[in-house]
């Protein structure tokens, strides 16, 4: 008798309608309406409407369980509801990021004092160090994490005249894609290079022409080394750390933090001291733990900016962050 045929299962209607020409080409129209209101309402109002709207939502939304089994492994000693808090604020943070992307130019307009980095909405911490990386010649790499509005980081880079190389992951909806990848260009300047495969041998090419690459390495890279974070072991990005290794150039964290008032803190820090093995190269995996510590330490103080919502623990073939 033969073996049973395994069929296919069939996704449900409504994901494939989403999936659809027709469903990509609708969900853009209404985007881009979305877009046209944000504008409209202005910054301040967008972001208090949108982080209301998300603070009731988010708990209805699978990801919001998630978000509390990463707290709760991150965080034993809080109690349910201090983790409550904390991810009602990355709600809160991520539905504002989303505003303002509407709204970057006029948050980075206006003059920023060279010798203090102070702005009319932004203070710059570290200024010495953008003035660095763009006058000395040198290859460069900035790192970074989904902290508070991550996406001004690239457009301050951009303010001082440093230009970037940076990976992006681009939306699965094409017209949604092109969308966003016309304003970042506009605001951001130099090249953008997708996150897909073959993706690092652009990087290499930028740092080999003496460019500067931002790479955000937060998230869950699968199949990658397993380095502590917040005490478990992550799947983690070691893309920094080999790049570094192969051309031997300085490496700066920098990140965003969300002040009142609309307001950022921009800091950039010195040059990491990257462990090295005997023969004087950057080690891998000593570094990629070095960075990922570095990045711990920004989470661990801000904890409500971070997107927890993020599955960053889970191991491929091995039991996942939630059974831990």
């Amino acid at each position: 008798m033969p073996p049973p045929v395994k069929r296919k299962r069939k996704k449900p209607l409504a994901a494939r309608l989403v999936r659809s020409r027709a469903g990509f080409y609708t969900i853009a129209r209404l985007t881009r309406g979305l877009v046209r209101v944000v504008q409209w309402l202005g910054p301040k109002r967008a972001g208090n409407w949108m982080a209301r709207a998300a603070r009731l939502i988010g708990p209805l939304i699978p990801e919001h369980k998630l978000g509390l089994e990463n707290l709760a492994a991150a965080y034993p000693e809080m109690s349910l509801a201090e983790r409550r808090q904390i991810l009602a604020a990355a709600w809160d943070n991520l539905a504002r990021t989303a505003s303002e992307y509407v709204h970057l130019d006029a948050i980075v307009a206006g003059e920023i004092d060279p010798s203090t980095g102070l702005g009319e909405k932004l203070i710059v911490k570290g200024n010495e160090h953008f003035f660095a990386l763009r006058d000395d010649g040198k290859p460069g790499i900035i790192f970074s994490a989904h902290l508070a509005n991550w996406e001004i980081l690239a457009v301050t880079a951009a303010r001082y005249g440093l230009t970037m190389t940076a990976l992006f992951r681009p939306p699965a909806n094409m017209e949604i894609a092109a969308d966003l990848l016309k304003r970042r260009r506009s605001l951001m300047g130099g090249e953008l290079v997708a996150n897909v495969q073959g993706a690092s041998f652009e990087l290499a090419a930028a740092l080999e022409r003496g460019g500067h690459v931002g790479l955000l390495v937060d998230q869950r890279k699968n199949h990658g080394p397993l380095v502590p974070f917040f005490g478990r072991p992550a799947p983690t990005n070691t893309i920094v750390a080999k790049l570094a290794r192969t051309f031997d150039c300085p490496v700066h964290g920098a990140r965003a933090v969300r002040l009142p008032d609309g307001k950022f803190l921009i800091e950039i820090t010195p040059a990491l001291d990257l462990p090295r093995d005997a023969s004087g190269r950057i080690d891998v995996l000593g570094a990629t733990t070095a960075i990922t510590g570095v990045i711990e330490g920004w989470v661990r103080e801000y904890p409500g900016q971070w997107l927890w919502l993020h599955d960053r623990w889970r191991i491929i073939g091995g039991p996942g962050p939630r059974r831990s």
